[in-house]
């Protein structure tokens, strides 16, 4: 039967073309990039150890402020941290990015490279030279590409048209965008290189009002994972002292869509890596409630207050690894089981 089936994949010519037994170039997840946060993690792959997909488009929405940026940073960084021979390409429309900002992200600035773009057709062409000569090279470093943002990004004929003094809107944007992301999508799995995409989001007019993100379809259809982001101010007192990000799962083609967690954003420590993982525990009873306290597996309890105070005291590698069970079963999908009588 292989015969039989390779003997028809030689014969389409296509060099990508494969038995899915031999695994699937370009499609199957191999890798994943931590995000700094666990329960983000989950949320994007289904396991607290996971994160963003090695080789595909994970889109990052919301309105001005709601951290799009941050996330984004973090993202590079933990994918530095673990290849240390990896770089980053940032294409960057909203010249947001400075090279302090970098610095006190603790991202080397040597292996990251900032790459201004205006519109859709210079960001289209620069990031496709850049695969297609990544994927001649015969030895190829691990590398992540980020565009922040594409709510930003204009198009050729919107500078021309300003230039010319004109205020006519450009049709046809939605149009390039689509097939831009046509041909990203294809290479980037190929290269298995990931990539970020940060945009805004709006609500929609009409009966019932809904959150979109901009751009047309394109980035819908081509984002493996897109994730809207709100958020609220955490205070001490009357002081803010950060902000708690909620992260819905707008569209997943790893997890189950429209789950939803809470991530927090401290000003001075940055992303809190353990946030939302009591919540978790708690839902699946790896830690009981009993009364104002938690009792944990060794039949201790604690305050939820000091179990996040000191957070890899309780949260060590045996619970953790239950945790991630407990991640499997409330984000992925659950297998389709055959019985007898089917």
């Amino acid at each position: 039967m292989n015969d039989f089936f390779k003997d028809i994949i030689k014969t389409t010519g296509n060099e990508y073309a494969a038995l899915v037994s031999d695994g699937i170039e370009g499609a199957d997840v191999d890798n994943f990039v931590d995000t700094g946060s666990y329960i983000f993690n989950a949320l994007l792959s289904g396991s607290i150890y996971g994160g963003l997909p090695s080789n595909k488009i994970t889109a990052i929405a919301g309105e001005s402020a709601t951290g799009k940026t941050f996330f984004v940073m973090g993202m590079v960084k933990s994918f530095l941290d673990a290849n240390p021979e990896a770089g980053c390409l940032y294409f960057e429309s909203e010249s947001a990015i400075t090279k302090q900002m970098v610095i006190d992200r603790g991202i080397d600035p040597a292996r990251m490279v900032i790459i201004p773009v205006t519109t859709v057709q210079e960001f289209r062409t620069q990031a496709i030279k850049v695969l297609d000569s990544y994927l001649e090279k015969s030895e190829k470093r691990p590398m992540m590409m980020c565009l922040d943002s594409l709510g930003m990004l204009s198009t050729t004929k919107e500078v021309e048209d300003t230039s010319d003094g004109k205020e006519t809107r450009d049709m046809t944007r939605a149009q390039v965008l689509k097939a831009a992301f046509r041909v990203l999508t294809l290479k980037l799995g190929r290269a298995g290189v990931p990539m970020v995409v940060t945009n805004h989001t709006y609500e929609s007019m009409g009966l019932f009002s809904t959150k979109e993100m901009g751009g047309g379809s394109g980035l819908k259809y081509a984002a493996s994972s897109i994730v809207f982001l709100s958020k609220k101010k955490e205070k001490d007192g009357t002081e803010v002292i950060g902000n708690i990000i909620h992260c819905k799962n707008y569209k997943s083609r790893l997890t189950i869509e429209n789950k939803m967690v809470d991530v927090r954003l401290n000003y001075e420590k940055g992303l809190d890596k353990y946030y939302g993982l009591l919540e978790l525990a708690e839902k699946y009873s790896v830690f009981k409630k009993v009364s104002t306290r938690f009792e944990l597996p060794d039949g201790t309890k604690e305050f939820g207050k000091t179990i996040m105070s000191n957070p890899t005291k309780y949260f060590t590698k045996d619970v953790m690894d239950i945790l991630n069970e407990c991640a499997e079963k409330e984000f992925k999908y659950g297998n389709v089981v055959q019985t007898d009588n089917e």
